[in-house]
């Protein structure tokens, strides 16, 4: 009798088992990935554009991603900007890396965020390698110096979402120096109002680009205001303003620090400046006036930024 209790419980447990399993093969596993994200905050428009640009499965993958996910309001102003009718009329190749330019390596929540620049899963078309993008959080989170976080840390299974009130275009040389509150003055130098046309020549992704902007930092600007005995950059003649900007521009590369080398002959707009590494990298102008490189490799699609401490002259 013993013996029959134990056969007969055995085989509830297996049928109990079984019907489980069962159960299990018909249900559907709900998932939360970045694009269920999308859906379920009813950003459509970012719907369409990772649909249209074919990355619904790259972003519904293991990642983790930090996705910045425009509002179906900031597509519509980029669509306008841009003289596009509608997501239809951008080109996909155009309009997947603009999106891979929202996306970065890791789950960062907004506490995670620090200002400075990290790399998107864009590519650059001056150098084949991951873009750059300027994170500030001095006053809420930006990024490029054009878009906000609206909404923080949207938590998808596969990383975070953080709804932002702008799409990130693809950047130029000129947005990270707009971008970036430690090249301001160098700005101001750019934008000068006796007809410079730097900026908009920067901004370009046709010839002469790709550049390679050594960008002097603004305490780069304020020693050398000291060094010519001047009380500020309006003071500065034209031409000579015009040559040293020139100085610390190269045209038609896109010189990364690992193509520096030692005694490295640097042909600027402005003049030959000589490159080396031992001891640290440097750039020493005709005057023998030597600039550290002090932050390397901030890449855009037109170009590459090296942060450097002194002004160079011609």
């Amino acid at each position: 009798m013993k013996k029959l209790f134990k056969v007969t419980a055995l085989i509830l447990v297996l049928n109990l088992f079984y019907s489980c399993n069962n159960d299990d093969d018909n249900t559907t596993i709900e998932t939360n990935t970045i694009v269920d994200v999308a859906v379920n905050n009813q950003l459509t428009s970012l719907v369409a554009a990772v649909t249209k640009a074919e990355l619904g499965s790259t972003l519904s993958g293991p990642g983790p991603f930090t996705v910045l996910a425009p509002t179906n309001e900031a597509f519509a102003e980029f669509l306008s900007a841009n003289n596009f009718n509608s997501l239809d009329d951008v080109p996909n190749d155009l309009l997947t890396q603009v999106l891979l330019n929202h996306v970065i390596d890791g789950s960062l929540q907004s506490t995670d965020l620090s200002t400075g620049y990290a790399n998107t899963k864009a590519t650059s078309a001056a150098s084949g390698s991951p873009m750059s993008i300027y994170i500030d959080t001095n006053n809420g989170v930006q990024f490029n110096g054009v878009s906000s976080v609206a909404t923080a840390n949207v938590v998808a299974d596969n990383g975070t979402v953080h709804v932002v009130d702008k799409v990130i275009g693809l950047p130029t040389v000129v947005t990270f120096a707009t971008a970036d509150p430690n090249f301001s003055i160098l700005v101001q130098a750019l934008t000068r109002e006796d007809s410079f046309t730097y900026a908009a020549t920067l901004s370009s992704s046709t010839t002469p680009a790709p550049f390679t902007v050594f960008a002097p930092i603004n305490s780069a600007f304020v020693d050398l205001l000291v060094e010519l005995e001047l009380v500020d950059l309006s003071e500065v003649p034209t031409d000579v303003l015009a040559s040293t900007l020139n100085t610390h521009v190269v045209a038609g590369a896109n010189v990364l620090d690992t193509d520096l080398t030692d005694n490295m002959n640097i042909s600027t707009l402005g003049g030959a400046l000589t490159g080396n590494v031992t001891g640290g990298a440097t750039l020493t102008d005709s005057k023998d006036r030597v600039s550290n490189i002090i932050a390397t490799n901030v890449q855009a699609n037109n170009g590459v930024i090296h942060a450097i401490s002194k002004v160079l002259l011609e």
